[in-house]
């Protein structure tokens, strides 16, 4: 049986009685996903089928006893761990800083008294004791409300704060309260919800719900039903991996049987299998991809932008449609008084100086507002009056407020009644809707026709209208209503929400870049497509309003979005409803938003991007990136980024599948022949200790490719290694292999011994190499300007490998452990010559079309 309501609502839950309800139901607070902890990190690592093949391989040699190239093999394993570790905490522990919106501190009435406490504390039936200025902690109906005032932007998108009103009936305190029977947004609803601002006025509230069953938490719960895959790259690198995992762990298997068959030497036959195993066992792939994204990750945090997922960073390259919320995200969520409007005459704030004409409307426009508001659009008055109206005789600090007549539903306008110091009478300002103010007025038909038309030009514009009036008053005995006041009309107000000022030139490269902008809102279809002109977006196929949505079948959803880009008075499950639509139509999606509305759309899209400053909790945990400085800029500087990242990675693996050729070869050949070995084990360990890696971090600092946001977005559906790439690889390794082989062949031919040889060889290769380094590392730069183009990782890697290079050839001991012989000058230089022969062949070469194939598919 329920409790004694009348003795509840006067005096609130008993402090037992609250930590009983706080026992059964949880505390206030919203679901959160459990913590990326180090070890889950590494046990996601460890899952990686190259992972996992890399310490088996580095196992075997362990077994065989060739420690040194066994903790090679494993030290990639311990240095891609931890690049992933760090960026993955450095990423987790931004976001623990970032969280400010999940707990409000709350007011709330206990045993008749007034209490502050910790938002989470708060269970359902407590009173809410709310003020302007407080963030609603919980869903709650209205028992009290003096001209109450709420934005809840961040759950409807809506920008205009709403009006509220108090519930007709008395809560019933307990159990039995039942969920609001209606959504955030619109004027004159009995319910406040959490996460909501308390911008106007004071009231008393009922918990109806919190924590997961809270409207917040509803919307928290959706987002559990949508699946974040991996990313195309993601698949196809590891579909190629495996695929060429098995092709040479089968060739290996191959040499060995090959080799004791046909000479009897079976363990010459396993060391040369194992050796051809690395060199053909493709690990660098998957390391490769994740030092991109982890420094693609730290590039990226440098603009201000945080990358939770670093693996979605790619996918930026292949973005076609950005989809974006307006509050916030476009415009800055505050309000601006952008145009004037009196007895025919109009200013606007660019066109200089206030005129003498327009001083009174917006003297009685801050007289008709608070002294220190806390309402965005009296702010705008206030802020409008001290630029324009500094120290002249229409700001009143000495006046002395005497009383005020608040908004009705039947009267949507306010007054105030002040004292002033210097007059005998009374002067009473008002502002609010313009058709209640020109009732207050009482103005005759054709006036309140060109009050009607000015009214609606501005608010096609997508501006909020406000009418200001005065009056005068003699004496105290306050009329019971503001209709009793004899006012004069003054003039029309029009506030807007002004765009963010990066936003035209983010929305005109993204349209230059091929991906089409298309805006999401809560807000009017009239409003929508005004800001959505004003931010430069196509608007020509007008706006698709949350009731057509409803009203579409799926299918007829996918025909609407391939030609609208206006989204106007959309709920929360209808954004989910269009990202959908657009990824169904074969469209890579980008989702910005900072609402708690845009989480589950953040989540469905490829790339969700929420805002980091004013962004709720929910939307940052569901996005891939945040822009930590909410700049709506950084997403085309993230976009660049994401199609540099892209270009950059194709150049390394197409330089690391043409160096396997190579290695691969020379493993194998001599094998096959009976020539004397090339490549033992500890040859391919320096190969793939230096060049590999090197090659790795070189290619992930070149700078972008001329133009990279005036070409239209990759085909997300193209490959990574497209055919023609594929035969360039190979076709760039072959000249390699046939050059430093050839080369190998000539010194034996000519009485070199096997030692000196095998070192003069090896030298070729690697010199060889750092062309291919060169040859990939622009699709179109001739060599000139490729050595010319800044990239100091190159210089620096490329004098490292020739220490270690050196110290090999030079350093007796390391000498003798790679079994080279003493290397003369003629020797180097006809090494040199060789790998500087392969160099101006393939660079002549690309530069007749052949390696043209290298930038298809981008």
């Amino acid at each position: 049986m329920p409790p004694d309501t009348t003795q509840q609502t006067a005096s609130g839950l008993s402090d037992p009685e609250a930590a009983l309800r706080l026992r059964r139901d949880g505390p206030n607070e919203l679901p959160q996903d459990s913590r990326r902890t180090v070890l889950r990190i590494m046990l996601e690592v460890a899952r990686e089928p190259m992972f996992q093949l890399l310490c088996a391989a580095g196992v075997i040699y362990l077994i065989l006893g060739d420690v040194g190239e066994a903790l090679m093999l494993l030290g990639f394993v311990a240095i891609t761990i931890t690049i992933t570790i760090v960026q993955e905490k450095r990423t987790e522990n931004v976001l623990e800083a970032l969280r400010d919106l999940t707990s409000p501190r709350a007011l709330v009435i206990r045993g008749g008294e007034r209490k502050r406490i910790a938002g989470r504390e708060v269970v359902r039936g407590d009173l809410l004791v709310l003020a302007e200025g407080d963030r609603v902690p919980a869903d709650a109906r209205l028992l009290t409300a003096s001209e109450l005032q709420a934005d809840e932007s961040l759950l409807t998108g809506e920008s205009v704060p709403v009006r509220k009103l108090a519930s007709a009936g008395a809560g019933n305190g307990g159990d039995g309260v039942a969920q609001p029977p209606s959504r955030p947004g619109g004027d004159d609803l009995p319910f406040v919800y959490s996460g909501s601002l308390v911008v106007r006025g004071h009231g008393l509230a009922e918990v109806t719900a919190t924590g997961g069953t809270s409207e917040i938490g509803r919307i928290g719960r959706a987002l559990g039903a949508v699946e974040a895959g991996r990313t195309p790259l993601h698949t196809q690198t590891r579909r190629l991996v495996k695929v060429l995992s098995v092709v040479g762990l089968a060739l290996s298997a191959a040499v060995v049987a090959l080799y004791g068959l046909l000479r009897g030497d079976w363990l010459g036959g396993v060391l040369g299998g194992i050796t051809l195993a690395m060199a053909m066992l493709p690990e660098e792939f998957m390391l490769i991809l994740t030092v991109f994204l982890a420094m693609g990750a730290w590039r990226m945090s440098r603009q201000r932008v945080l990358s939770r997922r670093p693996a979605t960073i790619e996918t930026l390259g292949a973005a076609t449609v950005l989809c974006t919320d307006k509050t916030g995200t476009l415009t800055q969520n505050r309000m601006t008084i952008a145009e004037l409007d009196t007895n025919g005459a109009s200013w606007t704030p660019v066109a200089g100086d206030l005129p003498e004409a327009f001083h009174l409307l917006v003297e009685f426009g801050i007289l008709a507002s608070e002294t220190d508001p806390f309402d965005p659009m009296e702010k705008a008055f206030h802020e409008l009056g001290r630029e324009h109206l500094a120290g002249t005789e229409h700001l009143h600090e000495r006046w002395v407020l005497a009383h005020e007549y608040g908004l009705a539903p039947d009267l949507l306008a306010m007054s105030h009644v002040w004292r002033a110091v210097d007059r005998p009478e009374h002067v009473i300002a008002a502002k609010g809707a313009p058709e209640a103010i020109a009732n207050l007025c009482h103005l005759p038909p054709a006036a309140l026709a060109t009050v009607r038309a000015a009214a609606e030009r501005l608010a096609g514009r997508g501006m909020r209208v406000l009418g200001v009036a005065r009056a005068t008053f003699e004496g105290d005995d306050w009329p019971g209503q503001q209709h009793d006041f004899d006012f004069e009309f003054l003039g029309l107000v029009a506030l807007a929400d002004p765009l963010r000022p990066a936003v035209n030139n983010a929305v005109r490269e993204c349209r230059a870049a091929g991906i089409k902008v298309a805006m999401i809102t809560g807000d009017y279809p009239a409003t929508a497509l005004a800001i959505a002109a004003q931010a430069g977006i196509d608007v020509t196929g007008g706006a698709i309003s949350g009731d057509d949505l409803q009203a579409m079948t799926d299918e007829e959803l996918r025909r609407r979005v391939r030609g609208a880009t206006v989204f106007a008075r959309i709920m929360p499950e209808q954004k989910l409803r269009i990202v959908e639509a657009f990824k169904a139509n074969g469209e890579v999606v980008a989702m910005t938003g900072d609402g708690v509305n845009d989480a589950p759309s953040l989540k469905a899209a490829h790339i969700g991007i929420a805002m980091g400053k004013r962004g709720t909790d929910v939307a940052r945990e569901a996005a891939a990136l945040v822009l930590l400085d909410d700049d709506f800029g950084s997403i085309v500087h993230a976009v660049r980024l994401g199609r540099r990242i892209y270009d950059n990675l194709k150049k390394a693996m197409a330089f690391v599948f043409a160096v396997h050729v190579p290695i691969a070869g020379l493993s194998l050949i001599p094998l096959l022949f009976g020539w004397p070995i090339v490549f033992m084990p500890v040859h391919i360990a320096f190969l793939e200790l230096v060049i590999d890696p090197v090659c790795s971090i070189v290619f992930e600092a070149e700078p972008e490719e001329a133009g990279v946001m005036q070409r239209p977005p990759r085909d997300p559906a193209a490959p990574l290694f497209s055919g023609g790439l594929m035969l360039w690889s190979v076709f760039q390794g072959g000249c390699v292999l046939l050059a430093v082989g050839a080369f190998f062949v000539g010194l034996l031919r000519h009485g070199v011994p096997e030692a000196e040889a095998r070192a003069t060889t090896f030298v070729a290769l690697v010199i060889a190499n750092f062309g291919l380094i060169i040859v990939n590392r622009s699709f179109s730069a001739s060599v000139v300007s490729a050595l010319a183009r800044p990239n100091r990782a190159f210089w620096a890697m490329a004098a490292a490998t020739a220490a270690l290079l050196a110290a090999a050839l030079f350093i007796p001991p390391l000498r003798d452990l790679f079994h080279f012989g003493p290397v003369h000058l003629p020797a180097m230089a006809a090494a040199f010559g060789v790998g500087a022969a392969v160099l101006l062949g393939l660079e002549l070469l690309k530069h007749l079309g052949l390696g043209s194939a290298m930038g298809s598919g981008r």
